[in-house]
């Protein structure tokens, strides 16, 4: 592995890379308290709110991870016209990514607030409308993407409308045309709304999910069932996170098993939004697969030794990688 050549793309190239996101962004809200006594009104645990956290979720988070590591960042999205939508808004803005492809619509903005006492999580609750985006929407969604100036374009599909065979079809048949990479984050167990997509980066538990037969996380099985896939849907290569094993790159020049670094700490938590951030951006930046496989694979190192979602900075990735050199 070329250590300059990597250090000189995290160090100066980022910052030169466009990358757009688009699928299914929502917001994660946290209320954080202590129990102390049960409510006289019903046999319920009453919890006093101590901290409120606001936090950007699904395809949003992935353009966090990417604003983070410093290049340019454009999200495009649907959220709703309340409260939650503004918050949303501004918490783009505060990270400087440009949400001039967001729509708004009559459906709330996808929310997610959790309730937590100590380390216990006591109930969530979800605001989301789930119909496929179409029409005027579907068609505004589309013209406002086709729109932009990009280097790479990530599909990232959480199911929750965004992501329809006939958007996605669209997205890869123009990224096509422009000679544009795009990598998509699946969701589901159709995986033809992604036909001819460059690269699909799954977790093992996504990649079962279309295959007819479970594999188990073993180096040659995730192999055999990667390269059917791959010419099932027209694909260059997968990206399999393996958690503790840490990832595969397969495509029609490498097969890699890049082996996760052992840690104190290991959650997964946003793990995935990590690689394909990394990865799409350094595929944009003129890195081979194998190279972006290997710096994403170092990126997300950073981000299981946390505890609860967490987004690595340029810096953090530079001082990691000059210390996976070192040693």
């Amino acid at each position: 592995m070329n250590h300059d050549a990597l250090k000189n793309f995290v160090s100066k190239d980022i910052s030169k890379q466009k990358i757009l996101v688009a699928g299914d962004a929502m917001l994660d809200k946290y209320y954080f308290g202590e129990v102390t006594r049960i409510s006289p009104e019903a046999p319920v645990p009453i919890n006093r709110v101590l901290e409120i956290k606001e936090t950007l979720g699904g395809a949003a988070n992935v353009a966090h991870n990417l604003a983070l590591l410093g290049c340019q960042t454009f999200l495009a999205a649907r959220i709703g016209t309340e409260n939650h939508g503004e918050t949303f808004l501004k918490k783009l803005s505060s990270r400087g990514i440009d949400f001039s492809a967001v729509i708004k619509n009559s459906q709330p903005t996808t929310t997610k607030i959790r309730v937590i006492s100590g380390h216990q999580q006591m109930m969530r609750l979800d605001f989301e409308d789930t119909t496929e985006i179409s029409g005027t929407d579907a068609e505004k969604f589309l013209s406002n993407i086709f729109a932009k100036d990009f280097d790479a374009l990530i599909i990232s599909d959480y199911g929750k409308g965004i992501c329809t065979e006939k958007v996605c079809g669209e997205i890869i048949s123009e990224c096509r045309r422009r000679k544009k990479f795009v990598v998509v984050d699946p969701k589901g167990d159709d995986w033809k709304k992604y036909f001819g997509a460059n690269f699909i980066t799954p977790n093992l538990k996504e990649l079962n999910a279309v295959l007819p037969k479970k594999i188990s996380n073993a180096d040659l099985e995730v192999e055999t069932a990667a390269e059917k896939v791959i010419a099932e849907f027209n694909l260059q290569g997968l990206v399999v996170t393996r958690s503790a094993e840490g990832l595969t790159l397969i495509d029609g020049k490498n097969i890699s098993h890049i082996k996760a670094k052992a840690q104190e700490v290991f959650d997964v938590s946003g793990a995935g939004d990590t690689v394909i951030s990394v990865f799409a951006l350094a595929l944009a930046g003129g890195l081979d697969s194998a190279q972006a496989a290997y710096l994403a694979n170092l990126a997300a190192g950073v981000v299981v030794a946390k505890v609860g979602t967490y987004a690595v900075s340029r810096e953090e990735l530079l001082e990691t990688l000059d210390r996976s050199w070192e040693k």
